[in-house]
């Protein structure tokens, strides 16, 4: 996909010579897609380096750049670049950390799922060995593995209703499973990790 892009975008030899100003314009004037090619050739490498500093994995690096690339398609037309290079390079940063913050919510959320059936289902578990109580915190990782042993009907009701904050009934429309199974998968699956939690 990579290298695709690169040979569709390199049809038009004589832009090679343009500025990146003067490719920016061009662009601008035509809606030509070799002119944004040729900046694509031009500012790979540096891109790719950026979104390796943040991302630190080559394939999610590869996907920034794409996603960068033809987002330029809709920005460069409204933008009013006097840098390129300079330009880009913030871009292709500002891109990387807002992938990172929502991978940083995206963990909150889990945790959160976690945090809400804790208060649900672990309350409700007698959490004591001999005469000491065990804090409830400890048994957050068998709480994360008890989860994935569910059956998937069970698993996926429950992170729908607690990691994406669904009412049952949004369950019951995004799962296709009646109102009645959604409250049994949900009770089951409490059940279960009830039962997993108290071995």
């Amino acid at each position: 996909m990579f290298l695709k892009i690169k040979r569709k975008f390199r049809s038009n030899h004589n832009i090679k010579s343009f500025s990146d100003t003067e490719l920016l314009i061009a662009y601008k004037k035509s809606n030509d897609t070799n002119y944004i090619g040729e900046l694509f050739e031009r500012y790979t490498h540096l891109i790719f380096g950026v979104c390796m500093k943040y991302l630190k994995n080559g394939e999610d690096s590869k996907d920034a750049v794409m996603q960068i690339f033809e987002n330029l398609i809709e920005d460069l037309k409204v933008q009013e670049i006097s840098n390129f290079k300079s330009w880009i390079y913030t871009v292709s940063k500002n891109h990387c950390l807002m992938i990172l913050r929502k991978e940083k919510t995206a963990g909150k959320a889990r945790e959160n799922l976690f945090e809400k059936i804790k208060e649900e289902v672990m309350e409700s578990v007698e959490v004591i060995h001999q005469h000491n109580k065990v804090d409830l915190n400890d048994k957050i990782p068998e709480l994360k593995k008890g989860i994935e042993l569910l059956n998937t009907e069970q698993r996926k009701c429950i992170e729908l209703l607690y990691l994406h904050d669904k009412s049952y009934y949004e369950v019951s429309q995004i799962t296709g499973y009646s109102l009645k199974q959604v409250k049994s998968y949900i009770q089951n699956g409490k059940r279960n990790l009830k039962i997993y939690l108290e071995k």
